[in-house]
């Protein structure tokens, strides 16, 4: 049985380690601010040049790009956008369990964003071909190299598509671990919506914002359709990582939350104990002192 001694160190203890999570939990918040408000702001540039694609996409034949075909190779190439760090609950580990059970084939190779999934690949020993460290907040010119990688590789037909997982964010407690295909072109839900369904098509998802805009493109159509589809995957890549580094602070902030109120809890418990420990000593110390008398009498 633990002695009063015990406890009082268990309690400054917990005490400490309930002020670090606190601290952390307000750190984790104010990032988490910040990149909400990055993954939200550009979720509507995103849109907008999903559907600028989608009406390009009505306009001209699929198959005068080669990224809306397959590649000519059986391999796949999936970008596993991961943390840096942890202390962020189950972040990392739900986006692993979804990657892990995905059909990727035997062949698949890995390019990472994030120390924490490629030092899981590494466990795991799947086939890593590249890590790529940014830093936190993202800056859309940091990620380029990334996406000029997977679209030069498939392009090349070593690949016969790309992938990507990350964790798609909805809100503070809703957060989705996705795996989208972004090559060949295929239509990416981010934010759990997909606004620019049906563009093109003479028809919109919700009737309330009106008609449907018709675009006017010169000096041609296929040429800004080239010009316009690099741009879209290495966007979307973007989002997807603004998306993914919205869900790591929230996931953080929570975890962090949960971690100062456990402690509270402890807290309770312990100085409970503590009291019933104290109280029955100087029970047992009356009851000496009482006996005692008692004999001397």
């Amino acid at each position: 049985m633990a002695s009063t001694r015990d406890i009082r160190r268990r309690i400054k203890s917990v005490k400490n380690t309930a002020q670090i999570t606190k601290a952390m939990q307000m750190v984790a918040a104010a990032k988490m601010k910040k990149a909400q408000d990055a993954a939200t702001s550009g979720r509507a540039y995103a849109d907008l040049l999903n559907k600028v694609l989608v009406s390009l996409k009505g306009r001209v034949e699929e198959t005068v790009h080669p990224y809306f075909s397959e590649g000519k190779g059986s391999k796949t190439l999936v970008i596993l956008i991961t943390s840096d760090k942890g202390l962020c609950g189950a972040f990392n580990t739900n986006l692993l369990k979804k990657v892990i059970t995905a059909d990727l084939g035997p062949e698949a190779e890995f390019v990472t964003i994030g120390r924490k999934g490629a030092q899981s690949l590494a466990r795991l020993k799947k086939n890593l071909s590249a890590d790529f460290p940014i830093k936190d907040p993202a800056r859309f010119p940091e990620l380029r190299p990334v996406a000029k990688l997977l679209q030069d590789k498939f392009l090349t037909g070593e690949y016969q598509k790309v992938l990507v997982a990350f964790n798609n964010f909805v809100n503070t407690a809703t957060i989705i671990p996705s795996v989208e295909q972004i090559l060949p072109i295929n239509p990416v839900t981010l934010g759990g919506k997909r606004s620019y369904e049906g563009v093109g098509q003479g028809e919109v998802n919700d009737a309330s914002k009106g008609p449907v805009l018709e675009y006017a493109f010169e000096p041609s159509t296929a040429e800004v359709f080239a010009q316009v589809l690099p741009q879209y995957v290495s966007n979307t890549l973007f989002q997807m990582l603004l998306e993914s580094r919205a869900s790591e602070h929230s996931s953080r902030m929570v975890a962090m939350k949960n971690a100062t109120d456990n402690a509270k809890q402890m807290l309770k418990d312990l100085s409970l104990e503590y009291n019933k420990l104290r109280q029955a000593a100087i029970t047992n110390e009356l009851l000496e002192i009482t006996t005692a008398k008692m004999a001397l009498e």
